[in-house]
């Protein structure tokens, strides 16, 4: 990851400069007084909005659960709205901005699928799985690091009833 320095300069540096600049900036037009009111009432706001949309989140991935289906949406907006919620207690209208900015539902999924394109693209795992049978090697772009992932292929009977046939974590069981 070599992009890794440049986010972390970015995230402890330019930010909080940024988020100063701002301050300044709106300070000087507005006055101390409201300036710190208004950084005030956005994280009231943001907050309110985080617990509400967290939580239904949270009841929407249950209720899946329920039905058998995967969660997965309700995940991905689940850790955008921790996300907002974070940027949101942050001090700073930037940052602020940005939070109220991810608790907009088709906007966290557009991010979300841009974001899940960019890794399949980037894709660079060599994968090394080897069984009793034989070796087998499926390779995807070369790394350029020469790392491999070794794994052991494992037969599953899935004919076996599941210990707990009421989870959501076990497909249904057709009986024979």
């Amino acid at each position: 990851m070599t992009d890794l320095p440049l986010i972390l300069f970015a995230l402890f540096v330019l930010i909080p400069i940024l988020e100063i600049a701002t301050f300044i900036q709106v300070g000087s037009v507005v006055g101390l007084p409201m300036t710190l009111l208004g950084i005030l009432l956005t994280a009231i706001i943001g907050a309110v909005l985080v617990r509400q949309q967290g939580f239904k989140a949270i009841n929407d991935a249950r209720e899946n659960m329920a039905q058998q289906k995967s969660p997965v949406e309700q995940v991905i907006h689940g850790a955008f709205i921790l996300i907002a919620g974070l940027l949101l207690l942050t001090p700073g209208f930037l940052t602020d901005t940005i939070g109220f900015l991810f608790l907009i539902p088709p906007l966290r999924l557009s991010i979300a699928r841009k974001v899940w394109s960019w890794m399949k693209d980037n894709q660079t795992i060599i994968i090394n799985t080897q069984t009793t049978s034989g070796s087998y090697q499926t390779t995807g772009r070369e790394n350029p690091d020469g790392s491999v992932i070794d794994g052991e292929a494992v037969e599953v009977d899935t004919t076996e009833k599941p210990a707990n046939p009421t989870t959501p974590w076990q497909p249904p069981h057709k009986d024979s």
